[in-house]
């Protein structure tokens, strides 16, 4: 390769039986190179294409690699380039057979292992056997000789596969899970997402799309996203953690429901969700929330969090600042607000949830790794308008634009129901001493007192009484967040500030 002034490197590049020039510019570090099909009527020459050199798989020389037979792998570069610093080498695979379609194991070997074993990447892999198998697997092996950690499944083994290594982690480092305000060491190990289950909700917010060899091209090249993490709490006794979903009432008895009936596979969700609706149940209880006012943005200003998120890297910078100043920990416990009424949902996010069946979401602006979640608070209202509410997030319009829905993007939270309220005194009184503006609806009536269940990630809470705080990008996975591709040098300026 011939290296001209002007820190480029010229050589040629073979597509198919034609040659082209291709040009890798060491700053801002791209590689470029022109099509070389001839052009059509009409039509000026071919377009020039442009990747980042974060993104070359591999690197070969020509004329050594025709005096070598093809070993099947990539060949190895003679020296390490600076691109290659952030990409795994050895990784720790947890498959779950049993997930979604049960090709959890099958999705692994014909399209995943098959990518890992070209580049070069030695993979030790534990076939789960039982619930929370991985979970303790990660107590017992030794994590730090692995550069990343592979869950493959759906959202409930991402969520084993995040606990077991939170859970090593903070042990690791002697801090104590039980208590919610103690701060949390961040896992500087990063989690891949091999999509093969019933819901696949994490991965599709994280990386755009549902697709194994895509996922498993994020974690070759060692892409890098950060990700918020909500600790639950009841009675300063940990619980568990959500990174998507938090939701009380409606998707709770979804859920609750679902389990009874896992004999009918993903279909279950259909068939539950259906029936809760048609119940139309609403509990009556009392939130209480810390206003995220730190943050960069609110849950309707319509700013997407995408690639090299804006307001996600300025929260970091202020986390960064605050640090330096001794400020990390500080509380305001003077800024809490009471909402107490009849509520048909619940519900707390860390990501926008979006999927392929709602693809803006449950909240359209929630970011990533912003240090907060949208609290969305759906009180009682008819059938009729809650089914609109819940057709809004199937299009385009704003499902936040109704009087019975109201959302807050928050940093702590907690909830305590009607039929809890007189028999516990841990949450009780708060608004006399810790909180300031309260709202209230009218008298409530004691003609519903039902609990209903926590749904977080796709599993159930015992409690309904809880204490949720986000901890600001607690894990990291293989990713990068949704492209816009409109801006693809958004992950560029950022990807060497997120692993660092």
């Amino acid at each position: 390769m011939e290296q001209p002034p002007g820190g480029r490197l010229v050589s040629s590049l073979l597509l198919g039986p034609r040659g082209c020039e291709v040009t890798l510019e060491r700053e801002p570090g791209l590689l470029r190179w022109r099509d070389p099909q001839p052009p059509r009527r009409g039509r000026s020459s071919g377009g020039e294409n442009v990747v980042p050199a974060s993104e070359i798989i591999a690197v070969e020389e020509t004329e050594i690699d025709k005096k070598q037979c093809d070993s099947g792998k990539w060949q190895k570069m003679s020296k390490p380039h600076a691109f290659t610093e952030s990409r795994p080498k050895q990784l720790l695979v947890y498959i779950n057979p049993y997930g979604g379609k049960r090709q959890g194991k099958r999705i692994y070997e014909q399209k995943v292992a098959p990518l890992f074993h070209l580049a070069s990447i030695s993979t030790d892999v534990v076939i789960t056997e039982h619930a929370n198998h991985a979970k303790d697997n990660l107590f017992e092996v030794n994590i730090y000789k692995y550069d990343g950690i592979v869950c493959v499944g759906g959202d409930g083994m991402f969520s084993e596969v995040m606990h077991g290594l939170i859970g090593r982690i903070q042990k690791d480092s002697g801090i104590d899970q039980n208590n919610p305000k103690t701060p949390l060491a961040q896992c500087s190990i990063r989690i891949g997402i091999i999509p093969a289950g019933s819901t696949d909700c994490i991965c599709y917010a994280t990386v755009g799309i549902v697709d194994p060899e895509t996922s498993a091209l994020h974690i070759i090249v060692g892409d890098c996203q950060p990700l918020d993490v909500s600790s639950i709490h009841h009675n300063n006794t940990f619980l568990k953690y959500s990174v998507s979903l938090l939701g009380y009432g409606f998707y709770g008895d979804i859920l609750r429901d679902s389990e009874k009936k896992r004999w009918m596979g993903p279909a279950r969700y259909d068939f539950s969700g259906f029936k809760t609706f048609l119940s139309h149940q609403y509990y009556e209880g009392t939130v209480s929330f810390q206003p995220a006012k730190g943050t960069v943005g609110s849950p309707r200003d319509k700013e997407s969090c995408r690639t090299g998120c804006r307001i996600c890297r300025q929260t970091k910078q202020l986390e960064e600042q605050q640090k330096n100043y001794g400020l990390e920990h500080k509380e305001v416990e003077d800024e809490w607000k009471v909402i107490k009424g009849k509520f048909l949902a619940i519900n707390a996010v860390n990501m926008s949830c979006a999927c392929p069946r709602s693809p803006k979401g449950l909240s359209p602006a929630a970011h990533l790794a912003d240090g907060s979640a949208d609290l969305i608070l759906v009180r009682k209202c008819s059938r009729f308008n809650f089914l609109r509410y819940l057709v809004r997030h199937t299009n385009q319009d704003d499902q936040f634009d109704f009087p019975f829905v109201d959302v807050y993007r928050v940093k702590r939270f907690q909830f305590m129901s009607k039929q809890l309220e007189d028999n516990e005194s841990d949450i009780k009184d708060v608004g006399k001493k810790r909180f300031g503006q309260f709202c209230s609806d009218h008298p409530a009536c004691c003609c519903n007192l039902a609990n209903s269940t926590w749904n977080c990630d796709g599993e159930t809470l015992d409690s309904s009484a809880v204490e949720v705080k986000v901890r600001c990008q607690l894990v990291k996975l293989f990713a990068r967040g949704i492209e816009n591709y409109k801006d693809e040098t958004a992950y560029n300026s950022s990807s060497n500030e997120l692993l660092s």
